[in-house]
């Protein structure tokens, strides 16, 4: 009889950490097997979900980035939810054709929403016509949110992401991904558990205070695998990208901006924002990888100049360079730059921090044309920062419009990223991880466009077609 499976993501985990610190996710090794697990380009969430679920490149499965610039809309979008932005054929459509009974719950992975599945959930914040942000969450079936809110309370934003992000919500993931399991049993369960992103990108992983995350995600990890194993399920431990030390944050779009590239509009109130469709040329960082679109080829060549004299680049690929490595698709960029070891980009294309637009200083990760790190930080020249966020929250609770400005502009205090490929002999600390329950699908090494054909292979055994 087919046994379940539980895939559970754990992001920043490498093959390195597993030790003292890990001794839930070390037993799970020690049972069945762990490899470094080859990562794709860019090292990005969405980018490397897409990946494991389809089991393609960003060539085939479309996702480039974690937001990219919509040329016939001449906006740059990031962390859209919709599904059908993923082309190729998932784990779960693949599984379907060998039984067309087999059930998946998707908890919190992205690209949720829409997706061919049974259950899911995912947070979606609710933008009432006043400008207020309501905390909750999107599910399929629309009941299941209401089930495990009820039960658990509303799913902690605030601890999903920005300066109060900590082990809550992947708690809060965990035990809904529980209840799922123990209600419903679907035949794969997807489960995304986000904590050790955050104090990894705040600290640095070279930070003696890290072990203390590694711990409490090992924790909240290990009552996962303890209970769906007791349950008979297979259990695959995996990640998306491993986050190293940097110290450089690179202004990419102020040097186009500098060199006459990029074009800013002035806003009525008097700050800037980046006008995309009137630029010719501008850059859409995302951690340690840009795509960089130019309006008219022949200043293609030009721009690759100026970025590979910039101090912190590491490369500037073409299309050519791009289809080598699986990034030739329309949605990436004319060119795409990666930072060199220790560097990353921010997304800041103004030149003055006085005429910073409004939401900079904010958390707005779908108004930025970039990601944003320094959005885990409450801006440590606010004098009295608490008190300013107090202020705010309780605007909100009376049903006042409130802006939120805690965040600031340094991105030096950013100590660690991701998104360049590991480099050679260090992808057991700079890579991702693939752990398994069952030495069934054992092998030396594995790339991240294995992983599907791997799970398939371990609830259905030699697939039809394979050798060996």
């Amino acid at each position: 009889m087919r046994r379940p499976l539980v895939v559970i993501n754990v992001v920043g985990l490498t093959h390195e950490m597993l030790g003292p610190d890990t001794p839930h996710l070390s037993r799970l090794a020690s049972d069945g097997f762990s490899r470094p697990l080859g990562t794709v380009l860019p090292a990005v969430t969405c980018t490397a979900q897409s990946t494991l679920l389809t089991g393609e490149l960003p060539s085939g499965h479309g996702i480039v980035a974690n937001g990219w610039y919509f040329r016939d809309l001449a906006e740059v979008m990031f962390w859209k939810q919709s599904n059908h932005l993923v082309s190729g054929q998932t784990v779960y459509q693949a599984a379907r054709e060998l039984e067309p009974g087999y059930t998946v719950a998707k908890m919190f992975w992205w690209y949720n929403m829409y997706a061919r599945v049974n259950w899911s959930m995912t947070p979606r914040p609710s933008y009432p016509a006043d400008g207020r942000k309501i905390f909750d969450s999107y599910s399929q079936p629309a009941g299941l949110r209401d089930e495990l809110q009820d039960r658990l309370g509303v799913f902690p934003l605030p601890k999903f992401w920005g300066p109060t992000a900590d082990i809550e919500s992947s708690r809060w993931i965990v035990d809904a991904s529980l209840a799922v399991f123990e209600q419903h049993r679907p035949d794969l369960n997807l489960v995304y558990l986000p904590h050790l992103d955050y104090n990894l990108q705040r600290l640095g992983p070279s930070d003696p205070a890290l072990s203390q995350d590694i711990r409490a995600i090992d924790h909240e990890a290990g009552r996962l695998i303890s209970a769906v194993r007791q349950q008979g399920a297979e259990v695959v431990v995996v990640s998306e990208y491993a986050i190293t030390d940097v110290h450089q944050p690179v202004h990419i779009n102020r040097a186009l901006r500098e060199a006459g590239f990029l074009t800013v509009r002035r806003e009525p109130l008097g700050w800037e924002t980046l006008d995309c469709g009137a630029s010719r040329a501008f850059a859409v960082a995302d951690h340690q990888v840009a795509h960089v679109y130019v309006d008219d080829h022949r200043d293609i060549a030009e721009v690759a100049r100026l970025l590979a004299r910039l101090p912190g680049v590491s490369d500037v690929l073409d299309s050519a360079a791009q289809s080598s490595v699986g990034l030739n698709h329309p949605r990436s960029g004319d060119l795409v730059v990666v930072a060199a070891p220790g560097a990353w980009f921010t997304y800041y294309f103004w030149l003055d921090d006085q005429l910073a637009p409004d939401y900079a200083r904010t958390i707005d990760i779908h108004r930025k044309p970039g990601y944003d790190p320094v959005e885990l930080f409450v801006d440590p020249e606010l004098t009295f920062p608490k008190l300013r966020m107090a202020r705010r929250l309780a605007q909100k609770k009376l049903g006042f419009r409130y802006y939120m400005d805690v965040i600031g502009l340094d991105a030096s205090i950013v100590r660690g990223s991701h998104g360049r490929l590991p480099s050679p002999g260090k992808e057991a600390a700079e890579g991702a991880v693939f752990l398994c329950s069952s030495r069934s699908i054992e092998r030396d090494s594995i790339a991240m466009t294995d992983v599907k054909s791997l799970l398939l292979q371990l609830q259905f055994g030699k697939l039809p077609g394979q050798n060996g």
